[in-house]
C-alpha cells in the first residue's frame, strides 16, 4: 500500500489536473444547465467510467503498450486535438454561447448521457498520459504489491476528479444566474474558454510522442 504521504501528494497532483479546464469540464457544465443537475450526474458516470479504463489500463501495463504502438497513439491524440477544436469553435463562433448560458436542447436519453461522458473523456490522451507518466513515479515497489498501489492511486485520481466535478454540477447554475445579467461577462467567459480549449488542442496536435 503506498503511503499516506504519497497518497495526499498524488491527490494534490489529481487536484490540479481537475482544475485545468478541458473537454470534461465543458460537457459536464453544459448538459447540468442544458438538462438539469441529474443529467449532470448520469454524464459524470460516464466520466469516470473511461478514468477506470486508463487506470485498469496502467495497472495492466496495456496503457504502454498504446503508447509503444505510433499509430495508435497519434489517432487518439488527433481526435482528441480534433474533439477540443471543435468545443472551441462553439464557444467562439458568432451566434455561440457560452456553456453556461441557458439554451434549449433536446433532451438525451440516460444512457446516451452515460454513454458521451465515457466518449468524452476516452477522448483525451492526457489521462493516458498522466497515468502512464505521472503515476508510476508514486509507486515504490518496497511498499508492496505494484498492481496494488497503481489501483490505490488511480483511486484516488477518480476520487478527486469526480468530488470536483459534481461540485462544479452543483454550482453550475449558480453561476448561469450571475453571468445571465452580465453580458459582458458571458462574451469574455466564451473567449476565454474558447482561447483555452484552442490552446490545448494546438498543443495535443504538435506534442511529441514520450
Amino acid at each position: 500500500m503506498p503511503t499516506s504521504t504519497t497518497i495526499l501528494a498524488f491527490a494534490l497532483v489529481a487536484l490540479g489536473m481537475v482544475l485545468t479546464p478541458g473537454p470534461n469540464m465543458v460537457y459536464l457544465i453544459s448538459r447540468s444547465i442544458c438538462q438539469g443537475r441529474a443529467a449532470g450526474v448520469i454524464s459524470l458516470g460516464g466520466v469516470a467510467l473511461g478514468f477506470v479504463f486508463y487506470m485498469f489500463c496502467s495497472a495492466l501495463g496495456i496503457t504502454a503498450l498504446v503508447f509503444a504502438v505510433p499509430y495508435a497513439y497519434d489517432a487518439l491524440r488527433l481526435a482528441g486535438a480534433a474533439y477540443l477544436l471543435y468545443l472551441a469553435w462553439q464557444a467562439v463562433k458568432p451566434g455561440g454561447r457560452s456553456p453556461f448560458q441557458v439554451r434549449d436542447l433536446p433532451v438525451d436519453s440516460p444512457r446516451k448521457l452515460f454513454v458521451m461522458g465515457c466518449v468524452t473523456n476516452l477522448l483525451n490522451p492526457k489521462i493516458a498520459m498522466l497515468y502512464l507518466s505521472l503515476l508510476p513515479q508514486f509507486i515504490d515497489p518496497a511498499h508492496g504489491d505494484v498492481l496494488t498501489q497503481s489501483l490505490v492511486l488511480g483511486s484516488v485520481q477518480i476520487a478527486v476528479s469526480v468530488t470536483v466535478n459534481l461540485l462544479l454540477i452543483v454550482a453550475a447554475g449558480s453561476i448561469t444566474v450571475f453571468l445571465a445579467g452580465r453580458p459582458a461577462w458571458l462574451l469574455v467567459q466564451r473567449w476565454l474558454m474558447g482561447t483555452v480549449l484552442a490552446g490545448l488542442a494546438i498543443r495535443m496536435a504538435t506534442e511529441a510522442r514520450r
